[in-house]
């Protein structure tokens, strides 16, 4: 099992909008970051966990979790010229962007925030710490564990 941590604007995209998606299912697409698109497309595999959190917002905070249902392929906004995430170097058979189908799982009792994290013994070596703009980021076993614990009996 791998965890992940995604970033998202909650004003973008949100974890209750994810939950409100009719497939159940919401493509996690728009990477234009070359490590973040690396992660995506080489490493976040079917199945993998990801804890959903909410950026650039007031509070910013883990909200909930998420599962990767379908892994990486092609992102199709990098070959839609009316699409903001439009590439003109894109090419069907050589795609630059990926991106990756996740499925709601649940909502924390509480948010766990960012400043809630900085202090909380286990959690020092994250990536969101280290590298805070990254929007994929690995995340250790022990650190989910902490967050999911912090994060109350999540809302199923």
């Amino acid at each position: 099992m791998t965890y992940w941590l995604f970033k998202s604007e909650p004003d973008e995209y949100s974890l209750q909008d994810l939950a409100a998606e009719v497939t159940g299912n919401g493509r996690w697409d728009g990477i234009r970051n070359y490590q973040a698109r690396n992660f995506l497309r080489d490493k976040v595999s079917l199945g993998d966990e990801v804890l959903f959190y909410h950026s650039a917002c007031r509070v910013p905070a883990v909200v909930g979790t998420a599962e990767v249902v379908r892994a990486a392929y092609p992102d199709p906004a990098q070959f839609d010229p009316e699409n903001k995430y439009f590439d003109p170097k894109a090419a069907d058979d050589k795609p630059r962007w990926y991106c990756v189908d996740i499925a709601w799982r649940a909502e924390f009792t509480r948010p766990v925030s960012l400043a809630e994290i900085k202090k909380h013994p286990g959690l020092e070596e994250m990536v969101l710490l280290k590298q805070g703009r990254l929007s994929i980021q690995p995340v250790q076993a022990n650190e989910w564990e902490i967050i999911v614990e912090l994060g109350g009996n999540p809302k199923q």
